[in-house]
């Protein structure tokens, strides 16, 4: 991929059209500001050296958002507000990742060993705590901070109202849609700020993975990246209705791949997806008092 600009704002691609472990990074020119600084590596240090960075700016606190934070660890670091407790503490990320319940304790050990060694973790506190509707001007760039909860509580995206352009962050666009399976991540506040971003009137979006960058009247992509959320849920109900009155475990959920379509591999990795966002979708389905828990066994109404 190429490196997109609009106006003074430019995408950097990530590896392997920035799907994970990588995303797109945006750098604002003239202000210096960089943006999820998880693209490719060598870039990113002749961007320092050539271009120069005065600080960087978090969308969240995921792990693939931050790969490469550690080219610039002197710099000041600001994030939204709500996102700041994992990246101050790696005991903390983790249990945000809800590492901390039975079912997922055997990976803490593995995550640990794998954000020290492939994402360069470390504790860092934010210099700057951003909130909603700030608008912040450097070097003649205005940036508006949108918080934008649901994929995480503190995601944050960013419009640049002069050049009428907006960044997504992980609201990406994507046929695969949206993830909301971490222990506070919230399928409602998703789908809220979804239709927040999708009124603001762009010309140019940008987004940290796969495509990156969209022009235009997006309203049908936002259609099609919304519907997913309601398939999955149709897909779990019915597999939970049918045959009538069957119990099935959260294991037996996961087997049916909603989420990832099929078993891939690291398997462990996809079947730790696979339970995050299922077990937003039964929380849901029993508060809407569509399906019932009975010990680890659920069922439909």
């Amino acid at each position: 991929m190429d490196e997109i600009k609009a106006g003074p704002i430019r995408m950097l691609p990530g590896p392997g059209k920035g799907k994970y472990p990588h995303c797109h990074s945006l750098y604002i020119e003239g202000a210096g500001v960089l943006i999820d600084p998880a693209s490719d590596r060598e870039r990113l240090v002749r961007l320092r050296e050539e271009e120069g960075v005065s600080m960087i700016w978090l969308t969240h606190w995921h792990e693939d958002h931050l790969m490469h934070w550690d080219l610039f660890s002197d710099l000041p670091l600001w994030v939204g507000r709500q996102d700041a407790p994992p990246l101050m503490d790696m005991e903390t990320f983790l249990d945000w990742y809800n590492m901390d319940l039975p079912e997922n304790i055997h990976l803490r050990d593995f995550w640990r060993s794998l954000l020290k060694e492939q994402f360069h973790y470390a504790p860092r506190t934010p210099d700057r705590l951003l909130d909603d509707g700030e608008m912040i001007e450097i070097n003649g760039v205005r940036i508006e901070v949108i918080h934008s909860p649901g994929h995480t509580p503190g995601h944050l995206s960013f419009w640049f109202p002069d050049h009428k352009v907006m960044f997504l962050g992980d609201y990406d666009l994507t046929p695969f849609g949206p993830w909301y399976g971490d222990k506070y991540s919230s399928i409602q506040q998703t789908l809220e700020s979804a239709e927040t971003l999708r009124r603001f009137p762009a010309n140019t979006w940008f987004t940290c993975h796969e495509t990156g960058v969209f022009y235009g009247d997006t309203e049908k992509l936002w259609d099609q990246y919304l519907a997913v959320v309601d398939r999955r849920e149709e897909k779990l109900f019915e597999y939970l209705k049918s045959p009538h009155n069957s119990y099935r475990t959260m294991e037996d959920i996961i087997n049916q791949w909603i989420v990832y379509g099929k078993a891939r591999e690291p398997l462990d990795f996809f079947k730790f997806g696979e339970r995050a966002n299922m077990g937003k979708h039964l929380e849901k389905l029993i508060e809407s008092g569509r399906v019932c828990q009975d010990g680890e066994h659920f069922y439909a109404l």
